[in-house]
This record gives structure tokens, C-alpha cells and sequence, in this order.
């Protein structure tokens, strides 16, 4: 594996069902990320969009293939293996933000770091909180947050243990445009200033548009690739062109 990859992916399938009745959620995908990049992973219903995305964090196995995360084999590893790799290399942030509403920012954000067993420094909370323009909301709980300050706070608590990658599933499909920007633009601070590889589901062409290469899967196939031009409008063409083949 080229050592500058984060995350490399082999040939994966994914199958579910029978043998008589078998969905190919995944059908052999070869992909490679790299350190200070972001791709967007785009596609129809169907496509294989939030499998590859479990698949290459290790939330779920692949039925053949390899996944490799930061020099890792995932196959090589049982599940407490798995469960600490996930721990400690891996970020996730979800569309639904998943923060525990008894808990403050601060607290939150410290989760990982409890469950792993690890001293906690608050200040190490709080400069994560800082990280993500938060500093002065450290004691307030999610119900006293906007629903784009709950996903910074889900970010903060992603990046909490220095992943070697972010993967973020429709980080902003529950936010309204203005914020959304702020969410994105804060992603790619994190790309651009410290290294972080971004990879992300998306099914909109605006939140693609910020991302340095588009993955276009079809079928459990990745079938097009965008790594230079990536604009809102181009990839809203790609995707009525794939959507039209679905249909």
C-alpha cells in the first residue's frame, strides 16, 4: 500500500441476502484516500453509497475484499481489534448528530476519550470545542444548542482522539443553507490546515462542490470519477445522468 494513503479500499464487495436471492450492495470497489483531501461519495438510491462508507470504517465487514486504514488490514483484526481501531483512528460524524442530551458540549465532546479508558483533560475538551468556534459553549447541553452548533459539537467530539480520517454521513442534511456553509467551510479548514481526510456521503451537489474529488457509484460500482472542476453544476449533470439510467 503507498504509505501516503489513509484509506484504501481492494476490490470490496458486499453482499446481502441468499444464495437465491443475493443484493449486491458493493461489487467491487477499488478506491484509494489520501491525507488533506475531501471526496464526496454521490449516487442514486441504491448505489451502495452508505455501504461503502460502513465498509470503509470498519462499522461493517466486507464479504470479500480488503479495507486498509491507515496501514491497517481491517480483515486481520477481531472484533475488540476493530473496536479499538475504530476508537482510535476513525472519526464519524452522522446526519443526526447523536449526542446525548444529558451530557454538555463539553462532556460530549470527552465521550470518546471516556470510553476508551483514557484520562480526561478538560482543557483538551475545550480546545476542541475552540477548534470548531464553540469556546463559549462548553456547559451547554444540546437542547440549548442550534442544530448547527449540535453538529460542530459532533464534530469536535469526531475529531477528539486525532483520527487518521473523518468520515461524514449527510453532515448537513439537517441543516439550513447559511449553516450548512459554516459546517462545510469548517471541513475544509480541517482538510486544508491540518491534514484531515474527509470522506463523505452526500446526495446534494452544493455540499459536493466543496470536496477536492467526487465518487460516483452506481450499481455497487464506482462508474465516474470528478478530481478537477468540481462545481455544484457539474455534479448536479453527472447525477441527473445517473439518475436517469436508475429510473
Amino acid at each position: 500500500m503507498d504509505v501516503k494513503e489513509t484509506v484504501r479500499l481492494w476490490s470490496v464487495r458486499r453482499l446481502y441476502g441468499t444464495a437465491d436471492r443475493t443484493v449486491r450492495a458493493l461489487d467491487g470497489v477499488t478506491a484509494s484516500f489520501h491525507p488533506g483531501t475531501m471526496t464526496a461519495v454521490m449516487g442514486p438510491s441504491g448505489s451502495g453509497k452508505s455501504t461503502l462508507l460502513h465498509c470503509a470504517a470498519g462499522l461493517d465487514r466486507p464479504t470479500e475484499g480488503k479495507v486498509i486504514i491507515d496501514g491497517t488490514d481491517l480483515g486481520e483484526l477481531d472484533e475488540t481489534g476493530l473496536t479499538l481501531l475504530r476508537r482510535e483512528r476513525v472519526g464519524f460524524v452522522f446526519q443526526a448528530f447523536n449526542l446525548v442530551s444529558a451530557l454538555t458540549a463539553e462532556q460530549n465532546v470527552a465521550l470518546p476519550l471516556k470510553l476508551a479508558g483514557r484520562p480526561i483533560a478538560p482543557a483538551e475538551a475545550r480546545a476542541a470545542l475552540a477548534e470548531v468556534g464553540l469556546a463559549d459553549r462548553a456547559g451547554h447541553r444540546p437542547s440549548g444548542l442550534s442544530g448547527g452548533e449540535q453538529q460542530r459539537v459532533a464534530i469536535a467530539r469526531a475529531l477528539i482522539t486525532r483520527p487518521a480520517v473523518l468520515f461524514a454521513d449527510e453532515p448537513t442534511g439537517q441543516l439550513d443553507t447559511k449553516t450548512s456553509r459554516q459546517v462545510l467551510g469548517m471541513l475544509r479548514d480541517l482538510v486544508d490546515n491540518q491534514a484531515q481526510t474527509v470522506i463523505m456521503v452526500t446526495h446534494d451537489p452544493v455540499t459536493a462542490s466543496y470536496a477536492d474529488r467526487v465518487l460516483f457509484l452506481a450499481d455497487g460500482r464506482v462508474v465516474d470519477e470528478f478530481t478537477s472542476g468540481v462545481t455544484a453544476e457539474s455534479v448536479a449533470a453527472r447525477m441527473a445522468n445517473l439518475e436517469a439510467v436508475a429510473s
